[in-house]
């Protein structure tokens, strides 16, 4: 399952069992799935990601086809987190997960539910996906997170109100001495 080096000594956690698959598939955990992701090395957090590693999954395309905005009522590109917490099986074809420097990577592989399989092969079909690394001793959990250029930059919409039509009063001023008094009449216009 890992690299040894010469006269180390066999650990448990280093083989396999007698006949059993030495690839990927002793780290999907039952229920999950492999689905590869492809990156580049600014979504694929320059290189530094590694089998074992858990990320957090953001989506960035436009919204504005076909009114699919979840907040806010401007269309256009957004950025919008995912999944969060998900486990890397594999960086491009090695799962060996003792590695130690960059790993310039094309692909990613992770192990994740069928649904998000789905949800990733969609996102991955309808934009760009990038990935956030998270700390060894990270268990918050995030919440929805979505952004757009007018909440990046702190744009708010005006909204267009339309007013009711102002009925037209029309008054006459009368001064009674130091008094003024405003009668109401009918308006002629």
């Amino acid at each position: 399952l890992r690299a040894m080096e010469k006269y180390e000594a066999l650990l448990g956690v280093k083989v396999t069992a007698p006949g059993e698959d030495a690839g990927i598939l002793t780290k999907l955990e039952r229920g999950k799935r492999a689905f590869a992701i492809k990156v580049d090395t600014t979504s694929g957090v320059a290189g530094f990601l590694r089998p074992g590693d858990r990320v957090d999954v953001y989506w960035t395309g436009n919204t504005g086809r076909g009114g699919l905005r979840t907040e806010g009522d401007s269309t256009g590109d957004v950025t919008k987190l995912i999944l969060t917490g998900v486990n890397l099986i594999a960086v491009d074809q090695s799962s060996n997960d003792e590695t130690t420097g960059a790993i310039l990577a094309r692909t990613v592989t992770v192990a994740v539910s069928p649904q998000e399989v789905a949800a990733l092969a969609q996102a991955q079909a309808t934009g760009k996906l990038t990935l956030s690394l998270l700390g060894t001793k990270e268990d918050t959990v995030a919440e929805v997170i979505e952004v757009d250029q007018s909440s990046l930059l702190g744009l708010q919409q005006v909204q267009k109100q339309v007013q009711a039509p102002v009925e037209q009063v029309c008054t006459i001023k009368s001064r009674r001495g130091g008094e003024v008094v405003v009668t109401e009449i009918p308006c002629t216009n």
